[in-house]
């Protein structure tokens, strides 16, 4: 079978730090190569080389070949690198809002890498970007050409970025985690499109992901990287059903199931050399409650938030979107509730709007019989201790520029909490840390780190109540599994009550107590992991169900 591309004990060294170490890779003709690993294992760093992307000076490639059709890419200039990049060998990032241009609009985005490589004519360029657009499942695309970024959702965007990297028929494309900030739904649909228009075109695609399920779903061959080296490689059936390095089966064990729910995840140390897991894992049983030992502390009553639309130079309201919309629910204390939903269904707004994060247009919130829009300045900071958020992107939730003890102590301050500094440390060793990361800066840390570090901030007023959204969504698996873990044991030792917010289905069903399904603003069921799963009784909910990407042994 022939090869689109070959690389040959490639090297990357950064800033004498070698990234990727010795490692061979082919990728047939009309085949996928899936690359897994954790973060920073060097999977993005190989594709960045394969498209001459690596930051220089800070990158280099210090001894291999990458073999394009038998030419070497690492021997051509710029100018010839620049005739196979983008025509030839193209590539999709991770989350498109930052690879697509605000300002221009879509149409444009197209037609402009039609035009750098094809000698067509302008209003050629723009016919073949509609059809792109079309072959990409973009509805009305006459009128969707003329759209900017920021009017399309998640899922239309990286389309978008699927058709500008299909505009010239490429021979290879490379995918860098192209799915982890979509919903199940959309990933699903995503993952279809690329099949379908891999096996029309008969291109070869380098698929990198830290989600061996997703891998499972469109993978022939896989390769597993851990700390640039390649420690594992063959037929995707091989990899997934008879793994034999101890690091992939640690990759394939951390992943929540859909069937019985282990009491701790397995992660990657438990199949170290010095470490194997038990051969028998303690299954985590249905929690009861009872008004006694869990009562009622959280009541959400016909909640309703509403958005301004706007228009003119003005900014005058022309309307309004409803986000969540006559929302009821109870949750006790102890309890773990997941809230569930595609993108947009109102999962986040309503979290922020329980919290008082944004106030809500109708209903109460209730918080052991509080009304929390009753409550002035002074007692919402009060409130501020027994109720508090996790967010999903902790790099983004942590000032850059303060030192890790600054950030855990902050809420201290404010509260005027004597012995800032040993409490702080104390909390840290909680989460898995070190006393002596006080004085670190958080780019000095992994984002599984930097997500514990967040998770101490939080702890810092001994909350009652926490809110967790999308924390976990960002995280490798096996990173993953030891946060849950550390919110399992955090909720037992400190009888925590957690709404946990999230699109990833395994995760939910693996962690809540109870889920809540949402859709447009509303709730359409509740029920136990277990009832939801097994008999949905919606058939949203079954959608969503259906979506989940199958656990990698059982793909084949």
């Amino acid at each position: 079978m022939k090869s689109v591309i070959e690389i040959k004990n490639l090297c990357v060294n950064f800033k004498h730090i070698n990234a990727v170490k010795n490692i061979n890779l082919t990728i047939p003709e009309g085949e996928t190569l899936g690359l897994v690993g954790e973060s920073g294992s060097g999977k993005s760093v190989t594709s960045l080389a394969v498209m001459g992307l690596l930051p220089e000076p800070q990158a280099k490639v210090t001894q291999g070949e990458i073999l394009y059709k038998g030419q070497n890419l690492l021997e051509l200039s710029q100018k010839e690198l620049t005739k196979i990049r983008g025509k030839k060998i193209t590539m999709i990032f991770q989350e498109p809002m930052t690879s697509l241009n605000p300002v221009f609009k879509i149409g444009d985005q197209i037609i402009e890498t039609i035009i750098l490589h094809q000698k067509l004519s302008k209003k050629e360029a723009r016919q073949k970007a509609l059809d792109l657009l079309e072959e990409v499942g973009i509805p009305d695309s006459e009128r969707k050409i003329n759209d900017y970024p920021h009017q399309l959702s998640g899922g239309q965007r990286q389309r978008v970025m699927i058709a500008i990297a299909m505009a010239c028929e490429p021979d290879l494309m490379i995918c860098d985690e192209p799915t982890t900030a979509l919903d199940v739904t959309i990933q699903k649909q995503v993952l279809e499109l690329l099949v379908t228009l891999q096996k029309n075109h008969k291109m070869g695609l380098l698929f990198i992901s830290h989600d061996l399920a997703v891998v499972a779903e469109l993978a022939h061959y896989v390769a597993v990287m851990k700390k640039g080296v390649i420690v594992e490689q063959g037929k995707a059936a091989d990899i997934f059903t008879r793994p034999q390095d101890p690091y992939t089966k640690g990759l394939l064990a951390c992943r929540p199931s859909l069937g019985d729910n282990p009491k701790r995840l397995l992660t990657v140390k438990d199949f170290s050399k010095d470490s194997l897991p038990p051969e028998k894992l303690e299954i985590k049983t249905e929690r009861k409650f009872d008004d006694k030992k869990n009562p009622v502390i959280l009541e959400v009553k016909n909640c309703t938030k509403k958005f301004p639309i706007q228009s003119g130079f003005f900014g005058r309201t022309k309307g309004h979107f409803t986000a969540v919309n006559n929302v009821s629910f109870n949750l006790r204390k102890g309890m773990t509730l997941g809230l569930v939903g595609e993108s947009g269904s109102g999962k986040t707004t309503l979290g922020r709007t329980i919290l008082h994060l944004t106030q809500p247009t109708e209903g109460e919130v209730l918080y052991r019989g509080q009304n929390l829009s009753l409550l002035n300045k002074k007692e919402m900071r009060e409130m501020r201790k027994k109720i508090q958020i996790i967010f999903q992107d902790p790099y983004s939730s942590l000032n850059p520029r303060k030192t890790v003890g600054e950030i855990v102590t902050a809420p201290m301050i404010i509260h005027k909490i004597p012995n800032k500094k040993q409490k702080a440390q104390e909390l840290l060793e909680k989460v898995g840390l070190s006393p002596d990361h006080y004085n670190r800066y958080p780019h000095e840390f992994s984002g599984g780190q930097r997500q514990r570090i967040s998770i101490a901030r939080t702890l810092t007023l001994k909350p009652e109540f926490i809110i967790c959204d999308e924390s976990v969504s960002a995280l490798d698996v096996s990173i993953q599994a030891q946060v849950l873990n550390l919110l399992q044991d955090l909720q037992e030792e400190f009888d925590l009550t957690y709404i946990f917010i999230s699109h990833d289905l395994n995760v939910v069903k693996y962690f809540s107590d109870e889920i809540i399904v949402m859709k447009e603003g509303q709730i359409v069921e509740r029920a136990t992991p277990t009832e939801i799963y097994k008999s949905p009784q919606m058939d949203y909910t079954k959608k969503l169900i259906d979506s989940i990407p199958k656990s990698p042994s059982m793909a084949f």
